[in-house]
């Protein structure tokens, strides 16, 4: 079976790389721990960092997050679905919104329990995911700030996270204007101003972060070490918290292009044939994994063999001559990018581990 291994020692570097890095800064920060897709063996290792805010985007995580620690504080990073709010004023202290109609839910949810639920409202800075239109921002907090039981403590934007547009000095600037705008004309106080994600953070190691961005939502260099403006491991971090070891399940010397008439594959690939492979023969290994838990394209690997492809439950390597010297029953490491690793954690089929 294959396994995942996180590397306790290497998290809880990167955690602290990260907690200097913002404590200089004067700036907080929460973990978004949606790539552990609850798990809770892991759940307990980034509580045990001593963090005191996780962020996730699945309710069920959330709840699993109050259950290990109650007095962690919680935060639900989509915009909510009808159907599911009841459960997020119970297991989320914190909501992102960007909708009037959610809102109003939320708020008469929180009535119903008898709580008070804090709300970051999502701005529109160009990636055209979730936020409300700037010049629509004035009109929609004068809608919602009023609302009972809701406490409107932040504004917040996503950046790269859909059409790729990367954050600038000048968006954070319009963000923390609009905080300007917003306490002059309601003389209402807004807590934190919610800068970005991971791929914020090359901008404030350059000092290139402006005044009023007060708040970080981190997930993917925490557990990767990700320079993402470069696509680099930031210089004192790992990018190898995590280990993916696949089994070999079969090794065999083969022909390099397959034998017959040649139509699509299940993934509807149709393979094009190199004729000077003919005739050419190639040591073949199998790994107990496939499309199933992860798509190829995400794994990473420094040992001298090719991915020739996979099918749902198999991947298939070219080892060449097989001089490594892999035999059937042992392992082979991949490191992995962030959406091969969310996949695999999503997977029941792949054992996680603690080391």
């Amino acid at each position: 079976m294959a396994y995942i291994n996180l590397y306790r020692d290497k998290l809880k570097h990167n955690f602290e790389f990260l907690q200097t890095l913002f404590q200089q800064h004067g700036l907080e920060w929460g973990i978004v721990s949606k790539m552990l897709c609850g798990n809770p063996l892991y759940l307990k290792e980034l509580i045990s960092l001593g963090i005191n805010e996780i962020h996730d985007s699945r309710i069920s995580n959330l709840k699993a997050i109050k259950k290990l620690n109650p007095n962690i504080q919680t935060v639900y990073i989509k915009p909510a679905a009808k159907r599911s709010i009841p459960q997020i004023i119970q297991y989320a202290d914190v909501s992102l919104n960007t909708e009037y109609f959610t809102m109003k839910m939320l708020s008469d949810e929180a009535v119903k329990q008898n709580k008070e639920h804090k709300v970051i409202i999502m701005v529109e800075t160009g990636d055209l995911r979730e936020g409300v239109m700037g010049d629509h921002l004035v009109d929609f907090y004068a809608k919602v700030f009023e609302l009972p039981n809701l406490q409107i403590i932040g504004l917040g934007t996503n950046l790269n996270c859909l059409h790729g547009v990367m954050p600038s000095q000048d968006k954070l600037i319009q963000l923390s204007l609009y905080k300007q705008i917003i306490e002059l004309k309601f003389n209402k106080k807004i807590p934190w101003i919610s800068g970005g994600t991971s791929v914020t953070i090359p901008l404030l190691m350059r000092h290139q972060i402006p005044q009023g961005i007060n708040h970080f939502r981190i997930g993917e260099t925490l557990y990767f070490g990700a320079d993402l403006f470069e696509e680099k491991t930031i210089e004192g971090m790992h990018a190898d918290v995590f280990e993916l070891h696949a089994e070999i399940i079969e090794i065999t010397e083969k022909p390099t292009v397959p034998i017959g008439e040649l139509a699509a594959n299940p993934q509807g690939e149709l393979m094009e044939i190199d004729p000077n492979e003919f005739g050419k023969m190639s040591y073949r290994a199998i790994l107990d994994i496939g499309l199933l838990d992860i798509d190829p394209k995400y794994l990473i690997s420094d040992y001298p063999f090719d991915i020739v492809g996979a099918s749902s439950d198999m991947l298939v390597l070219d080892l060449g001559k097989n001089e490594t010297g892999y035999k059937v029953g042992g392992t082979i490491p991949f490191h992995m990018k962030y959406m091969g690793a969310l996949s695999l954690m999503n997977s029941n089929y792949i054992e996680k581990r603690l080391v």
